[in-house]
């Protein structure tokens, strides 16, 4: 196994508020290897982009803070670096593409001006030699005309190459690692395709690891090596992308690929999760999914009554498996109860429950017996390429 070039450590994130700390990143573990893409999966809210930034260490401190962990690079823990320090590393080493390039960009400077800002400060060369690589990184993303387009403002631009832009940005410094948070959003599914195949161009040709941050499990099957799905702060599942789509085990991702709409099946309605991922600042106690899991509910109707809670929702009696909930005594509703009611013991942790497969959920199979341990994986998706060169190993 090689060596990691990123590894997040029990990484905890909080945000002070007029109410208290509210904590939307909690113990997340993680590795991403030389050339690999590393996908976090998981709706809005689940803290995807939080972690990212506190990676970058563009978390606002105040009100922002690290609760404990560590964000290693190459060994050395970003955390810790000087403000100095970690300017150096931004561009240079990691390198982000923002949600929203509209937003990212200034509107008040050219293209030019804020590409060759970064390539002035990590490659020590001239304005002129600046533009010079500027012009050609646009040039590699596809953009016609780079030269003139280096003049132009964001707003003369479409959204497909603002988009570009920010990739052209990103890869001006040919950074080790690039984070790619919604890359696609609000992009037609014409322009998806080619920002998505732009990029896997550009990693295949400088060997570029990738973290690519995504609620589109479409997206995650065509790119991804490795798959780390996100729920209420928590990674709760983490497998290879082929694991993952093969055999799900947390059913927070099994309820994601039942919402997916397939060809050639007819239904009269798209399944859904029931309710929204819970507010940061109110998480239900024990496992954060218990609310909206169809399997407790499947398995309390079965299981005896001493290992079942009863609670009433509206004009609803729901049954759950004790475990699921807490085995705190303080009385809850359906919805959680009051916020820190429930022992940290209760919420299931990240346990091997097979081989390089790592689920959070107390009814996985195995779970009672799999080692609690931090996810690893030094794993590449097989492709049409790797497969050829493959071969003749096989055969031989």
């Amino acid at each position: 196994m090689s060596t990691p070039l990123l590894q997040l450590v029990d990484l905890s994130i909080a945000f002070d508020t007029e109410r208290g700390p509210i904590v939307p990143v909690r113990d997340v573990s993680f590795c991403i290897f030389p050339g690999q893409t590393v996908a976090l999966v998981g709706e809005s809210g689940c803290g995807k982009s939080v972690t990212a930034l506190s990676i970058m260490r563009l978390i606002p401190q105040p009100p922002g803070r690290v609760v404990s962990g560590q964000v290693l690079l190459d060994g050395r823990d970003l955390l810790t670096l000087p403000e100095a320090q970690m300017r150096r590393v931004r561009g240079k080493d990691i390198a982000m593409i923002f949600q929203e390039p509209m937003t990212s960009l200034n509107p008040v400077f050219t293209i030019g001006d804020q590409i060759m800002e970064a390539i002035v400060l990590h490659q020590q060369v001239s304005r002129r030699e600046a533009r010079e690589i500027a012009e050609r990184s646009l040039r590699e993303v596809g953009i016609a005309d780079p030269q003139r387009r280096l003049d132009e403002y964001p707003h003369q631009m479409s959204g497909g190459m603002r988009q570009r832009v920010m990739i052209a940005m990103a890869l001006s410094c040919q950074p080790r690692l690039l984070i790619a948070d919604e890359p696609t959003t609000a992009l037609d599914v014409t322009i998806q395709a080619q920002i998505l195949e732009l990029l896997r161009k550009i990693q295949a040709d400088t060997g570029m690891s990738i973290l690519l941050i995504t609620h589109d499990l479409g997206v995650v099957a065509e790119n991804a090596d490795v798959v780390g799905v996100m729920y209420a702060s928590r990674i709760v599942e983490f497998a290879t992308v082929e694991d993952l789509f093969d055999r799900p085990r947390h059913p927070y991702t099994q309820a994601l690929f039942r919402s997916i709409p397939r060809l050639g099946r007819r239904v009269d309605r798209l399944e859904t999760i029931p309710g929204a991922v819970p507010n940061p600042a109110s998480f239900p106690p024990a496992c954060k999914f218990h609310p909206r899991c169809a399997l407790t509910r499947r398995l309390a109707l079965q299981a005896p009554a001493e290992q079942t809670r009863r609670f009433r929702a509206g004009d609803e009696d729901i049954v759950l498996m004790s475990a699921c909930v807490s085995n705190s005594p303080v009385p809850l509703n359906y919805r959680g109860g009051p916020p820190n009611t429930s022992n940290e013991s209760d919420e299931p942790l990240l346990r091997e429950v097979a081989p390089g497969h790592w689920a959070a959920c107390h009814f996985t199979e195995n779970y009672a017996a799999a080692a609690m341990t931090r996810p690893i994986l030094d794993h590449k998706r097989l492709t049409a390429t790797t497969a050829t060169a493959a071969a003749p190993e096989a055969s031989a």
